[in-house]
């Protein structure tokens, strides 16, 4: 019996291999920066008109920009230079913690283009009213980002607390306990929008967020194995193997956090005694240094500069932290062998005060002895490495993998 070649399974097949090879040429050019079409197809193996019919594609959904002219030091007319667009589609992260919400519009190239953050207690205030503040910001970075030639295709958010399927779980600093999140802020969005086609709402937790723009955006060079803490009110932890997300059965690892430091401790907001953060979270640190907890990000400022001048309690309230947050680290190190140790939120700028107990304890307990062999495995975040920017930039890897989905939805 003759096949039919266009049967559904055909079609399918041919449309797979195009959009399979649309996300290579766009990733090739990602990755070169700039490029001619030639240098492209010797690249990725495709013949020089299959990736001239891709590219005029990736052009025509403003994936690409194509300008110039160039010589390829061989005979021929000289190639235009392709590049990532700086218009058409872009990703949009929305990071809501504790006391602010950030909102930031990443382009292909991963460039940030807008960036909005508002400080506001969101502590006991119901979600629904803190998720519809979330979703006016975005709305006013859509609107800037429209002035700038370019179209959010969609919205990650960034949430600080146990987070799958679009829901909540649970987050003890904020009060949430299964909340419906992508739900609820894609609502309110759409509601604000109604003349604007509905965007895809995707959500992770925060910290995770945050080491994949570390990633992707930071000073890893080679390293892709690696465990980011991120500390704030709650101190929030993720764990990347071989360049991906670990995950855990549901969804949940990471929580570092909430690993207990002494059973008889302080109770903490999920309900156990003597987590991480009631010692190295943001309002222990600062109670211990005599700060009032309550002054937020304005409090871990002071506490930077009472460091820098030698004030003996914020000193010792940071060391003592830091030896905290060493012997939890080393059994994460001891479990997951990661290549290095990245903090980053408010220890990032605390480093300093930070790293020699949290480095004495490592080198202590961290049982191959080989905590030092290839130099400091404990290092600050970069200043790239913040959740809104990662979450922005999951949706542009999302595009660069299937460009023709998103560009045109």
């Amino acid at each position: 019996m003759k096949k039919n070649l266009t049967s559904p399974a055909a079609k399918a097949g041919h449309e797979s291999v195009r959009r399979h090879n649309l996300s290579l040429v766009l990733r090739t050019v990602r990755d070169e920066g700039e490029v001619t079409r030639a240098r492209v197809a010797s690249l990725v193996g495709l013949t020089r008109a299959a990736v001239s019919s891709l590219v005029e594609e990736l052009l025509a959904l403003d994936c690409l920009s194509e300008s110039g002219k160039t010589s390829s030091g061989s005979a021929g007319r000289p190639g235009t230079v392709l590049k990532l667009s700086r218009t058409g589609p872009a990703g949009l992260g929305v990071e809501i913690n504790i006391d602010y919400v950030s909102v930031c519009a990443v382009d292909l190239t991963g460039t940030d283009r807008v960036r909005v953050t508002e400080h506001t207690d969101h502590r006991d205030v119901p979600p629904a009213e803190v998720l519809a503040h979330a979703a006016r910001l975005t709305n006013r970075v859509i609107a800037s980002t429209r002035e700038q030639e370019l179209r959010v295709v969609a919205v990650e958010l960034a949430l600080p607390g146990l987070v799958s399927g679009g829901v909540v779980r649970q987050a003890p600093n904020l009060g949430w306990s299964r909340v419906a999140a992508e739900g609820i802020f894609g609502q309110a969005l759409s509601t604000l929008r109604p003349a604007g086609r509905a965007l895809a709402v995707g959500s992770d937790n925060e910290a995770n967020l945050a080491a994949l723009a570390e990633l992707w955006f930071g000073g890893l060079g080679g390293i892709r194995t690696f465990l980011y803490l991120t500390g704030e009110i709650g101190v929030g932890g993720a764990l990347v193997v071989n360049g991906e997300m670990l995950r855990g059965a549901h969804g949940f690892a990471g929580e570092i956090g909430h690993v207990v430091v002494d059973p008889q401790g302080p109770l903490c907001r999920c309900g156990a005694h003597g987590c991480l953060e009631q010692y190295a979270g943001r309002a222990a640190l600062l109670r211990a240094a005599g700060i009032d907890p309550d002054t937020g990000v304005r409090g871990i400022a002071e506490l930077e500069q009472r460091a820098a001048a030698g004030e003996e309690r914020a000193v010792t309230a940071l060391r003592e932290a830091g030896d905290r947050l060493g012997v939890v680290l080393a059994g994460a190190v001891n479990l997951f062998d990661p290549e290095a140790v990245v903090l980053g939120g408010i220890y990032r700028n605390l480093m300093p005060w930070l790293e020699g107990a949290a480095d004495a304890q490592l080198t202590a307990r961290v049982v191959s002895g080989r905590w030092h062999e290839n130099g400091s495995r404990l290092r600050a975040s970069s200043v790239s490495g913040d959740a809104a920017r990662g979450a922005a930039a999951r949706v542009v890897h999302e595009v660069l993998e299937n460009p023709a989905a998103y560009a045109l939805r």
